[in-house]
């Protein structure tokens, strides 16, 4: 692992580099995945007040820090034709407690906060690295669901498939609202095209929510159990990423931006995360540098681009232009060592010595 700052870097990943520099090691087909970077206005409590150091993991708790939040909804500007927006919430009140040894320097910067899960150590991808709920499609995300905002082919040309991918397209959306009932406890739909949701809470969401990440039930069901509309114009996607070639677990993941809708309340809803927060992405790049926090190049590269915004609603109208060209890993020989980079990303660079065999492709 880089010992100065947080990037996540397995030590296996040299040698598996190297093997398919050689051409010894055959890439897997990645995965389609979605992952939802939740914003809300207000990060640990009202302008000036500071958040209190982090006492339930020297406790040894588990879970999402309290008080819990106050939420907000707005929806991205690329699909204000198709629905009208939910207000905005106001900003959280009372504190809320940051990652290990991350305080709100004097009630910090202006801006929106992330939600963050952080993956259990035992995790066999990314263990202990911090990340946002998502996970793979399931191929049942690809029945129809009754839905909300821009047509599925829209969403195909977004995120770069063919328009007549729009099957394919919605079942990259579904995966990303689902993937964020399952993991945060919020879900972006509701009754109406033009409502939401207000409470996700109780004893009979939470057996939906089980049924889901058991597979027992699928999300088009569990749509149509409870007559409810799928609202894909509250998501706006921001980036894209695919798994190096030479890592054995390959994801060719979306990454969305969507507002907490107001009256619902985040919560550590899955078994692969051991502690959830709130935080800006400015305060969370800051942990990363300082080696505080570890966290995938797609983790880092989005708070890093989140930071300057000065509100949800900014940073939602800002998506809509956003470059999706997939960021794909690369190695190459370079004056003996072997160099690992990502295009547009030069801070993840890294120079292995004592390469040998040729460049991969």
């Amino acid at each position: 692992m880089s010992t100065t700052n947080g990037q996540w870097y397995p030590p296996e990943w040299p040698e598996r580099i190297r093997l398919l520099s050689a051409g010894e090691l055959t890439p897997v087909a990645p995965r389609r995945a979605a992952t939802v970077l939740l914003l809300r206005d207000g990060p640990y409590g009202t302008a000036g007040q500071d958040a209190p150091q982090d006492a339930r993991d020297a406790q040894g708790g588990d879970g999402e820090h309290t008080p819990d939040e106050l939420d907000a909804a707005e929806r991205p500007g690329a699909a204000r034709e198709s629905a009208g927006a939910p207000e905005l919430a106001d900003a959280a009140q009372g504190p809320e407690t940051p990652p290990e040894g991350l305080r709100d320097a004097a009630g910090g910067a202006a801006g929106p906060a992330v939600y963050m899960l952080r993956r259990r150590a035992s995790m066999a991808f990314a263990g202990g690295a911090y990340a946002y709920p998502g996970g793979s499609v399931d191929p049942r995300d690809e029945r129809m669901v009754t839905w909300a905002g821009p047509s599925r082919a829209q969403w195909a040309r977004r995120l770069g498939l063919d328009p007549s991918e729009g099957t394919q397209a919605q079942a990259i959306v579904c995966a990303a609202v689902r993937e964020t009932f399952e993991e945060a406890g919020v879900l972006l739909a509701g009754p109406t095209p033009h409502t939401v949701v207000a409470d996700t809470t109780g004893d009979d969401w939470e057996a939906d929510r089980a049924a889901l990440v058991a597979r027992d039930l699928s999300f088009a069901e569990f749509l149509d159990r409870r007559g409810l509309v799928l609202r894909s114009d509250l998501l706006s996607c921001w980036a894209r990423w695919i798994t190096p070639e030479f890592e054995p677990r390959r994801y060719d993941t979306w990454f969305f931006v969507a507002a907490l809708p107001r009256g619902q309340r985040t919560r550590n809803a899955s078994t692969e995360a051991d502690r959830t927060v709130w935080i800006r992405p400015g305060d969370a790049a800051d942990g990363y540098d300082r080696g505080e926090l570890l966290m995938m190049p797609p983790t880092i590269a989005t708070l890093r681009q989140l930071v300057g915004y000065g509100s949800v609603a900014d940073a939602l109208a800002a998506a809509a232009d956003r470059d999706l060209t997939p960021v794909l890993a690369r190695a190459r020989v370079e004056n003996g060592e072997l160099v690992l980079s990502w295009p547009g990303h030069d801070e993840f660079t890294k120079h292995i010595p004592g390469a040998t065999g040729g460049p991969s492709a």
